[in-house]
């Protein structure tokens, strides 16, 4: 009789080995799926862990992690339950428990065995594992996106500055031939009037090098001490009458006071804070709201201008930065407001961040450094 209760034991204690193993090499299983979430492998892994224990038919059992909680049905906080840290990159972010809904006899922990004890720490940490390269394989794809939209842009910026400057001298010829012709005596009305269209043409596209060159940094920025706040101010008295007419309604402006002077130049930031101005009233044709706002964290003065326009698509958003790009109309735009604001940004050794959701609105945040790293440099 001893000796088939020991036999007894042994096959009790190799099952719950054996449950213990699965369990394990499930969870293995489930994390390397292609392309699966970190939500999905502990909405997977949840469902393994109760089989696994003891009690199975009264086990419960939570995957809590940055306060999202992945539970199995009709789980209960439990007098007896087993407790596990899910730890990533040193810092606690949650943890995995497994409880009993009823009462069971007393053994290592609990009710529990010391064998659960060590499956639920080895869940935990093997959670934890599988967290930290899940994050590290979306952090270098986000990485990997971002260097292949610079190399783009920077390409495109190239293309940009050759075409321009073939462009400019022929352009010239035009719009200077074209003055030289309405001197001429005798001219008729219509001829004069065909003459006026061809220089206003001309000089409109002479505009749109001007901001392909931009974009491209080959006009560097002739920089003073400028006082953002009073770009901004600049900027809202002249938009503000189109502003009424649009039917769009300034909430907030709220300007730093603490604001500091940033190297830069003054036109080229004028232009960067109308041309968003402009995008987000071309964003809301039937009118809205508009939020600016300034600060200063004592390395960079960041504004930010926000409006509940009609929004963007995430496919949009990543085209944004590429010149003649634009969802708008025939000649209701030319594609290179942002592409310029970009250039301008980046050649004051600042970023451009933008945010945006369909239907609810857009917003943008510049960040300019109060002392360029150039000027570091050098000193």
């Amino acid at each position: 009789m001893p000796r088939k209760r020991a036999r007894g034991f042994e096959a009790t204690a190799l099952l719950e080995r054996v449950k213990e193993l699965t369990c394990l090499l499930r969870i293995t299983d489930i994390a390397g799926k292609p392309g699966i979430s970190i939500d999905e492998i502990l909405a997977e892994t949840i469902a393994l862990l109760t089989p696994a224990w003891q009690y199975a038919d009264i086990a419960c059992a939570r995957i809590v992690l940055d306060g999202q909680v992945h539970a199995t049905r009709g789980f209960l906080d439990a007098p007896h339950a087993q407790r596990a840290g899910i730890v990533v990159q040193g810092v606690t972010r949650g943890f995995v428990e497994v409880a009993y809904l009823e009462e069971r006899p007393e053994l290592d922990e609990g009710p529990f065995l010391s064998e659960e004890r060590n499956l639920l720490n080895a869940v935990a940490q093997q959670i934890g594992l599988v967290i930290e390269r899940k994050e590290a394989e979306f952090l270098r794809g986000h990485l990997e996106n971002q260097l292949r939209h610079a190399d783009r842009l920077a390409t495109i910026g190239l293309l940009a500055a050759g075409v321009a400057h073939e462009l400019n001298e022929p352009l010239g010829n035009v719009l200077g031939f074209a003055q030289l012709a309405k001197k001429c005596p005798g001219l008729p009305d219509a001829a004069r009037h065909d003459l006026e269209k061809i220089e206003a043409a001309a000089l409109h596209a002479r505009e749109i090098i001007k901001k392909l060159l931009m974009f491209a940094r080959q006009k560097p920025p002739e920089k003073t001490l400028v006082n953002v706040n009073q770009v901004v101010q600049e900027a809202l008295a002249l938009l503000s009458a189109r502003c009424a007419t649009t039917g769009v309604e300034i909430v907030e402006c709220v300007l730093d006071p603490t604001l500091p002077h940033i190297p830069a130049d003054p036109a080229q930031i004028n232009q960067v804070l109308v041309n968003l101005l402009v995008n987000a009233l071309q964003a809301m044709p039937a009118g809205g709201t508009l939020r600016l706002q300034t600060e200063t964290d004592g390395v960079h003065v960041r504004l930010w201008v926000e409006d509940s326009g009609t929004g963007m698509t995430p496919e949009v958003l990543q085209q944004v930065f590429v010149p003649f790009f634009t969802t708008k109309d025939v000649g209701q735009g030319t594609g290179l407001g942002l592409p310029v604001v970009h250039g301008i940004v980046t050649a004051h050794e600042g970023n451009i961040e933008i945010q945006s959701e369909v239907g609810v609105g857009t917003r943008v945040e510049v960040r300019l450094p109060v002392t360029p790293a150039r000027a570091i440099e050098e000193d």
